[in-house]
């Protein structure tokens, strides 16, 4: 199994700035890719940003230039740096990672956190 720690949510004033992270444990022998996701009140879940082994990223086009995601040396913890935050941010932010736990078996699963709540008020 794989669990996803997320913490760093909480209420910030618009403009202000968060950081959201991620941290993976369990049965890893690779893990393939990362991701933040994001579920407002009403909406479907929605993809953030997203960050693969060769350190490519994307992003959706609602955050391009205002956050950054990133991943320490280890790559078992994930990153969201969330600058000039607007009210439309507010959502609950999910981290996903996408993890292949033998060696033997390239077959990989999504594993989901349980979300932190991230408000920005107006």
């Amino acid at each position: 199994q794989v669990q996803l720690v997320e913490s760093g949510g909480g209420l910030v004033q618009a403009g202000g700035s968060l950081t959201l992270s991620c941290t993976v444990s369990g049965n890893i022998f690779r893990i393939k890719s990362m991701a933040w996701y994001r579920q407002a009140p009403g909406k479907q879940r929605e993809l953030v940003a997203h960050i693969f082994r060769d350190d490519t990223t994307n992003y959706a086009d609602s955050v391009k230039g205002r956050f950054t995601i990133s991943r320490d040396a280890g790559e078992k913890t994930l990153y969201l740096q969330m600058n000039s935050l607007k009210p439309e941010d507010t959502a609950v932010y999910y981290c996903n990672t996408d993890v292949q736990s033998s060696p033997w078996d390239p077959k990989s699963f999504a594993y989901w956190g349980q979300g932190t709540q991230v408000t920005v008020s107006s």
